[in-house]
């Protein structure tokens, strides 16, 4: 799969040095998947969520969350937000109008 706005990503990770490695991990896994669907995005992340039309992965156990939209048939994911935990409960990111 390909991910749209990995300098967004990797900027907004830049906040956190302590998941750096974790997403980078994430990146790689990304980069060499060909999902078809939520549930074989869950064979690699069995936490991973649809919350509108957001794909929400944990990330560092349940400390942060990294928000994208996945387009299956184009095999393209698009970088929204990463979160902590307490972000991620305002839910403000729900305005977005792709939510």
């Amino acid at each position: 799969m390909h991910l749209i706005s990995i300098r967004n990503l990797r900027a907004d990770v830049s906040k956190y040095a302590n998941v750096s490695k974790i997403v980078d991990r994430w990146y790689a896994t990304v980069a060499k998947a060909s999902w078809q669907n939520l549930e074989e995005v869950r064979q690699d992340y069995p936490e991973a969520e649809a919350v509108g039309n957001f794909t929400v992965f944990n990330i560092k156990g349940n400390t942060d969350r990294l928000i994208v939209g996945m387009d299956y048939q184009t095999q393209t994911v698009y970088y929204k937000y990463f979160l902590t935990h307490a972000e991620y409960d305002k839910d403000d990111w729900k305005n977005n109008p792709y939510f």
